[in-house]
């Protein structure tokens, strides 16, 4: 009984502290990495003699938020495109930047397609359904090869989703789901345990027109229960 008993709340103390300290060693590790790119001569002691805990990290903020800002007018967009021609013409540097820039416009990009939609698909073989989501759709030569609409899909993997399998399939065997990406993405991760909400739509059951009972003559007004029918009396009497 000792023994359940200590199995029961220790597990249950367990599902409280795992998530927890994950995160902080998440939220820790994001942070000393943002740090690491500030310079000494920017830290808090170069600049007001004292140490400031997370002066790194938001500086780091900063210069991304103001970033931002000035690439999106005219000649920020300008200077980044000299930026780029420049960096074209380095070989190693290139390919390197290119490919890490073509990732996060896809991923980071607001007006993006990937992962905006959770999709329902046949994988590994008919029969065996797995959750993936809609990156694209195949363009230049692959879609030159393919016959009839097609979509890109990334299946991610569990517990790891970061890690996954590319498919193009036609459209015809991709069935949309009504979940949020979040919740898609948990119901991955957890193997199945957390499952998403029921769709909304599903749940609602159609309205049912009244239906004129079996017993009613044809030609006859339904009536509410209670209320008089309609006599076929006209107003001076009775019809002789």
């Amino acid at each position: 009984m000792s023994m359940r008993f200590f199995k029961k709340y220790f597990i249950t103390g367990l599902l409280i502290w795992v998530p927890l300290v994950i995160t902080v060693w998440v939220l820790g590790v994001l942070v000393a990495t943002l740090e690491g790119f500030v310079p000494n001569f920017l830290s808090a002691e170069s600049l007001f003699g004292v140490d400031i805990p997370g002066f790194r990290f938001v500086l780091v903020i900063v210069v991304v938020l103001l970033t931002g800002v000035f690439t999106a007018n005219l000649l920020g967009r300008t200077l980044v495109e000299q930026w780029e021609k420049i960096v074209g013409r380095i070989p190693l540097v290139r390919s390197i930047y290119n490919s890490v820039k073509q990732v996060s416009d896809t991923v980071l990009a607001p007006n993006g397609q990937a992962f905006r939609q959770a999709v329902l698909i046949q994988y590994p073989r008919h029969g065996s359904w797995t959750i993936a989501f809609l990156t694209g759709t195949p363009s230049g030569e692959v879609a030159e090869h393919l016959q009839g609409e097609h979509v890109s899909v990334y299946i991610p993997t569990t517990p790891n989703p970061t890690s996954g399998f590319f498919l193009m399939m036609p459209r015809s065997d991709v069935i949309d789901l009504h979940i949020s990406v979040d919740a898609a993405l948990k119901y991955v991760v957890s193997m199945g345990v957390v499952a998403p909400p029921a769709s909304t739509a599903a749940a609602t059951p159609p309205a049912v027109p009244p239906s004129v009972p079996p017993s009613m003559p044809p030609g006859a007004i339904p009536t509410a229960p209670g209320a008089r029918r309609p006599s076929n009396d006209g107003p001076t009497g009775p019809k002789q």
